[in-house]
């Protein structure tokens, strides 16, 4: 690979990973906000109205760092993918104008009325601005989805005499199926995020005795949240963002699964390490038959292998690729193992004196952080070595002029001022945590 493409994908996927740490919390507490906020409302009750100020503050803080981190990614397509720009920027461009221009600031101007204006607007009024809040943040994960759908599964375009893509059907974009299943997948992700922060801080409290009330609201809620859409992420978004990637990508499924040899009744893969010399599964457990059936629904259905495809429309890291998409995977059915077990306790009433869930509880708050980049990487690993899906290679697309040199002097410069933005942000939640959901109240209204 030429070392300057190499450290531009390096620049952009640490650049998009380390962003996307901070969406997928807005994007998760934003639905329970709303829902802290309208029990609060419905009943006149002074804890949740509590906890929906106290996480609409931790949102806030989210939201600010998030858009630090994000505005760099839209200069990167110029700077340092200025071929792709100029290739698909005809269609990719709607997209990312739209969440700018709309998503964007409904959810920012709604925030600051959130935020600032209880005092100002009525009850009823200050419910609808954490309704719009969310529906900015949703609305703003979908034109990214969407963006990044049509880079996996290429619909609703033509091409130019000079091979660049220009949109041809705007509703052909906006309704690709690929984009509506990936939007569901990933949203359910951002919620499980969203639900175990909220679990987790739920927990801090009642095990260390302060803000018990507050934490029993935030274990409850995270707890139901955190069972309905985990179960929702394997079912039915997870199934059917698989049956699209066995559709349309089968390349990309074999190297998910690290299938070397095309075979009827194909094995689902517990554990295993992949040997790419050798092409085989080492120390593997296998569910016979299992993938068949998951992608195609008859257990002896034939799955194309990477034998089925040349060797340069292969991912270009298989071994990665499989790793994270059983983390991801992995780690989903431990999510779901929690909630129903937390759930269980729940409906029992012992939870909230049950030290050890409530230990699980506030140790999982890192898994769901690493489960949704494991699956972003499974995603845009799993697409190479295309940038636009069978039509624009990754190699094509770097921008030629601007060496591995000065990609790397930038690179370090991001990582720097990034380690600075993360330490500020766990600064800052830690002390609206340490103040408290009262403490925070209290300052709301001063």
């Amino acid at each position: 690979m030429d070392s300057a493409l190499l450290v531009h994908r390096l620049h952009f996927a640490f650049t998009v990973t380390f962003h996307y740490l901070f969406p997928q919390l807005t994007m998760g507490l934003a639905p329970l906000i709303v829902w802290l906020k309208t029990v609060g409302l419905r009943n006149n009750d002074r804890v949740y109205n509590e906890a929906a100020r106290f996480w609409a503050r931790i949102f806030g803080i989210n939201f600010v760092i998030g858009v630090v981190t994000g505005i760099p990614l839209e200069f990167q397509f110029g700077t340092n993918w200025s071929h792709f720009s100029k290739s698909a920027g005809g269609v990719i461009g709607q997209t990312l104008a739209m969440e700018g221009m709309f998503a964007f600031f409904l959810e920012s101007a709604f925030l600051g009325l959130f935020l600032y204006g209880e005092k100002r607007l009525s009850p009823k009024a200050h419910w609808w601005s954490a309704v719009a809040v969310c529906a900015g943040s949703w609305l703003s994960g979908f034109f990214i989805i969407a963006t990044d759908a049509w880079m996996q599964y290429p619909v609703g375009y033509s091409r130019t005499p000079d091979g660049s893509f220009q949109l041809s059907s705007f509703w052909q974009l906006m309704l690709n199926p690929w984009a509506w299943w990936q939007y569901a997948h990933n949203m359910s992700g951002a919620v499980i995020t969203g639900s175990f922060v909220m679990a987790s801080i739920g927990a801090f409290y009642l095990l260390s005795k302060q803000n018990v009330e507050h934490g029993r609201v935030f274990v409850k809620t995270g707890v139901i949240a955190g069972l309905i859409f985990s179960v929702l992420q394997l079912f039915p978004t997870g199934d059917r963002q698989g049956k699209m990637v066995a559709q349309y990508q089968p390349a990309t499924l074999a190297g998910m699964e690290a299938l070397f040899q095309s075979q009827p009744g194909a094995p689902l893969v517990l554990i295993g390490q992949p040997d790419m010399e050798n092409r085989k599964i080492d120390n593997p457990i296998l569910l016979p038959g299992m993938l068949s059936f998951l992608s195609y629904r008859r257990w002896d259905a034939h799955v194309r292998g990477l034998d089925a495809f040349p060797q340069e429309v292969w991912p270009s890291n298989v071994p990665l690729l499989y790793y994270c998409y059983h983390i991801m995977v992995g780690l989903g059915t431990i999510f779901i193992a929690i909630a129903i077990l937390a759930f269980l306790l729940l409906w029992s009433g012992k939870l909230f004196q049950a030290r050890w869930m409530l230990w699980i509880l506030l140790l999982s708050l890192p898994f769901p952080y690493i489960a949704n980049t494991a699956g972003w990487i499974t995603a845009e690993v799993g697409r190479q070595p295309w940038l636009v899906y069978g039509l624009l290679r990754t190699a094509d697309g770097y921008s030629k002029q601007v060496s591995a040199g000065n990609g790397l002097f930038t690179l370090i410069g991001f990582m720097g001022m990034y380690t600075v933005l993360g330490l500020l942000f766990i600064f800052l939640v830690r002390r609206e945590v340490e103040h408290g959901p009262a403490e925070s109240a209290l300052a709301a209204h001063v």
